[in-house]
């Protein structure tokens, strides 16, 4: 084929035509990621569609190929498509988040030396110590195309004046590449390149090219002997390497032979690029041991009958698995999956936070062992570049993933399970705003497979979708091994601030609570769903709150970091000696977060061992791991932390849960407020009570009386469920309406509204069986920079609805609105 239909991730709804070279006509494919110009820049695009009819008007050539195996096979260019056309979102720039991490390719800029460059050149006859550093460049342009900064390194080695260049040096030089091996660290002679692109002495071309994967560091590739060369001579040192492998049977750690044979690493590099032994990346340092599954119970065995009874048929079906926690879900599922694996399939679980990741993975790897590849964005690169590799090529049957490993390219998918499916983390809050849990029904749906909704506390549009006879319901109405409920204890916080008049974040209870457990060994969780140390800093003075420059909402006080600190767009402040308004040293510091109540703690448990986990200090991949084996192994008595501890852990010491401000989540103007409330505290209610001692949870609330709290503290979803489905269906709100919210965004406050009113006199009149409401300022007007407007539709066809949103981003393009200007957030699960 001689052309190739490409789409390109930019914010336009049509693909591009490429002409293919001669080399790449038999190897282009659908599904495959090409290096194509774009105007002035070179995009990766993927390739739709290849054929020989040739456009009416000149084409461009593909530059580069850069997978002789696609990366997306039809399956996931039809799921794409879809996403695109539900979400009302560019295809281009889908097949972007679905396509593999960029750690395969590698980005940078060449520097030419131009006719006119050289000509300049020729008619300087001398070279002086102290010539201009442009002048060096292009000295060092003179013979080949050089990067930026092997430019500079050049520059350096040859002794051209390094201290001229450093004072042109800016770490991030926009439109200058750095070497591959250290993106970022080298400098970028700015002024000096811009001034010679600008003369014409020089051109420059970005460059996309694949990284060698037998590159990466020797912890992470193991090797094993696969074949005994015959008739082919090898250096000393490659026969001896050969020989020890073949001695030494199965994997071996690159950087421990290195340890053992000299110059092992280089010499297994070599050998690889020959495939005269097999290496392979290994990145994770999970056991891969297998062993027998647990009995299931009557409950547990009921639901993987029916489980398997569907895969059996080999055909789309859905169930919703409502467990309460501690109920062995994990259990069905490991069971589900061998069977889908003994078919000859493969399965797919999705957890909501990396933080489950680890525990859910060492149970996986425990039972299935080489079998798993695991996904999730806390992995370098290099990492997950080589997981989605053993997943494309069937050696990992198994994938654990977060929200983005619903693309994974599984071969001949059999099951998807979605745990925790109520979870918000599932949304995906930039362009594609896609749901992690609808995809992943759709996916399903597409492949002819099983897909499992998994929750104690089901969203309402689950748990709807069952009563529509859409999803099956599966229900595991009792903890394993008959262990019974946590005993919840409401403490009313009004009342304990008239009898203590102090504003102590833990009552009285609580706090006897904590100390029996502490003398009996026993752990505990507390959980405040707020970062940081206070919430905002005011001044009592004249009332004035902190506020970030960029976004309409207070700094929160960090004090470990000694700073203020914007959860919205992370700008940064020193704490202020006085009111920069009046000038008063009266500054309070108001509200709880995690911060302080581990401080708190510390003061009131003086000899309690204390961890803390939440977003400040969880800053690396492994910081969760080391915090929560730490916590499972008994080197902390309490465990404090936000919603991340709230969900999904099994630690069979924890006796008591503790939330500090359980109605947190209440005040914030969503008409989901009260559900997430729900799900929230009977999350965190689940994690007391999971091994063989009974446990206990203490709510602290000040709306004592709220349905969602008194439900919750009885983990009573049926009587929640029926109360919020009414509100739902009086008020109009899904699952009883489609929805969409229409944000309008410029740094410009007047831009903002002019663009807001146009969308707002479009919908007029309203289209039928719609309501719009707005514009109106978003509940957080003003976000990094940018003045924010809103209109939500709400619409009882979802067909219409989305014809209408293709129509809005239509006439958004054609009046060359900024390309951040309009987002439209489908079945969006926040308002703010």
């Amino acid at each position: 084929m001689r052309y190739c239909d490409l789409s390109l991730p930019v914010p336009v709804d049509q693909l591009f035509t490429y002409e293919l070279p001669e080399s790449l006509r038999h190897r282009a494919l659908p599904g495959a990621r090409v290096v194509v110009p774009f105007g002035s820049r070179k995009l990766t695009g993927v390739i739709l569609l290849t054929h020989d009819v040739a456009p009416p008007y000149a084409v461009k050539r593909v530059e580069k190929l850069l997978d002789e195996v696609p990366v997306l096979d039809a399956g996931l260019l039809q799921l794409a498509k879809w996403i695109a056309h539900y979400y009302c979102a560019p295809l281009g720039e889908v097949l972007r988040s679905m396509a593999p991490t960029t750690a395969e390719t590698s980005r940078s800029k060449v520097y030419t030396l131009t006719d006119t460059g050289r000509d300049v050149l020729r008619q300087l006859l001398f070279q002086t110590e102290d010539e201009e550093p442009a002048i060096q460049l292009l000295r060092l342009l003179e013979r080949r195309s050089l990067s930026a900064a092997h430019l500079l390194k050049s520059a350096q080695a040859a002794g051209r004046s390094p201290k001229q260049l450093e004072k042109l040096a800016h770490p991030q030089a926009p439109g200058v590449s750095v070497v591959r091996e250290s993106p970022g660290r080298l400098p970028a002679a700015k002024s000096a390149l811009a001034s010679l692109e600008k003369k014409g002495w020089i051109t420059v071309e970005e460059d996309i090219s694949t990284k060698d994967p037998l590159r990466a560091p020797a912890e992470q590739l193991r090797v094993r002997f696969t074949i005994r060369p015959e008739g082919l001579k090898l250096p000393k040192a490659e026969r001896e390497f050969l020989a020890f492998l073949e001695l030494h049977p199965g994997e071996h750690q690159l950087s421990e032979l290195d340890k053992t044979l000299k110059n092992a690493s280089q010499t297994a590099r070599s050998l690889a690029r020959r495939q005269l032994l097999g290496i392979r990346h290994a990145p994770l340092a999970l056991t891969s041991s297998e062993r027998p599954p647990h009995a299931l119970n009557p409950h547990q065995q009921a639901a993987f009958d029916q489980i398997r009874a569907s895969l059996d048929a080999r055909v789309f079906e859905a169930f919703l698995l409502q467990g309460v926690t501690g109920s062995g879900k994990t259990e069905v599922y490991l069971n589900a999956i061998e069977h889908v694996l003994s078919q000859g399939r493969s399965a797919l679980l999705l957890v909501p936070e990396i933080a489950l990741t680890p525990a859910v993975a060492g149970q996986f790897f425990t039972r299935f062992g080489d079998r798993v590849a695991i996904l999730h964005s806390a992995f370098s690169d290099s990492e997950r570049a080589e997981q989605w590799r053993r997943i494309r090529q069937g050696e990992a049957t198994v994938v654990v993933a977060t929200r983005s490993g619903v693309f994974a390219p599984m071969k001949n998918l059999g099951l998807l399970l979605v745990d925790e499916e109520h979870d918000g983390s599932y949304k995906q809050q930039e362009a594609p705003r896609y749901h992690g849990r609808d995809v992943a029904v759709v996916r399903a749906s597409q492949a002819g497979a099983t897909v499992v909704l998994g929750s104690a506390t089901p969203s309402l549009e689950t748990r709807y979708n069952v009563q529509r006879d859409k999803y099956k319901l599966i229900e595991l109405p009792e903890r394993v091994a008959h262990r019974p409920m946590p005993i919840v204890d409401i403490v009313d916080m009004r009342q304990e601030f008239l009898e203590t008049r102090t504003q102590n974040p833990f009552s009285r209870q609580l706090l006897d609570a904590l100390r029996d457990r502490l003398d009996a060994g026993e752990q505990s969780m507390l959980l405040l769903n707020r970062r940081g140390f206070s919430a905002f800093v005011t001044c009592r003075g004249c009332g004035e709150r902190i506020e970030c420059p960029n976004c309409a909402v207070t700094l929160t006080y960090h004090k470990r970091d000694r700073r203020l600190l914007c959860h919205y767009c992370s700008h940064a402040a020193k704490i202020p000696d006085r009111c920069p308004k009046c000038d008063s040293d009266y500054l309070n510091f108001m509200g709880t977060g995690a911060e302080k109540v581990e401080d708190e703690l510390h003061k009131a448990l003086p000899g309690a061992r204390i961890a803390r986990m939440d977003r400040d200090t969880i800053t690396t991949k492994r910081h969760f791991e080391t915090i929560l084996t730490g916590f499972r192994e008994k080197n902390y008595d309490i465990l404090v932390g936000t919603q991340m501890i709230a969900k999904g852990h099994d630690i069979p010491n924890v006796t008591l849960v503790g939330l500090v401000n359980a109605d947190i989540g209440l005040g914030v103007p969503d008409f989901r407020a009260a559900e997430r409330t729900f799900q929230l505290l009977t999350q965190a209610s689940g994690r007391a009570g999971r091994g063989d001692l009974p446990g206990r949870v203490i709510l602290q609330t000040i709306n004592p009386e709220h349905y969602a709290i008194r439900l919750a503290a009885v983990q009573d979803y049926p009587a929640f469920y029926e109360k919020e489905i009414l509100f739902r269906r009086s008020m109009k709100y899904p699952p009883f309406a489609a929805l969409a919210n229409l944000l309008v965004r410029d740094e410009k406050q007047e831009d903002a509204l002019r663009k807001s009113t146009e969308l707002e006199r479009l919908l007029k009149p309203e289209p039928e069986g719609m309501k719009v409401m707005g514009p109106a300022p978003a509940p957080v007007p003003r976000l990094k920079a940018e003045f924010r407007y809103q209109i939500l539709i709400k619409a009882s066809d979802r067909k219409k609805l989305n014809e209408l949103l293709h129509s809005i981003r239509r006439y958004a393009l054609e009046q060359k609105w900024g390309l951040t200007s309009l987002v439209i957030d489908v079945d969006p699960l926040s308002l703010q």
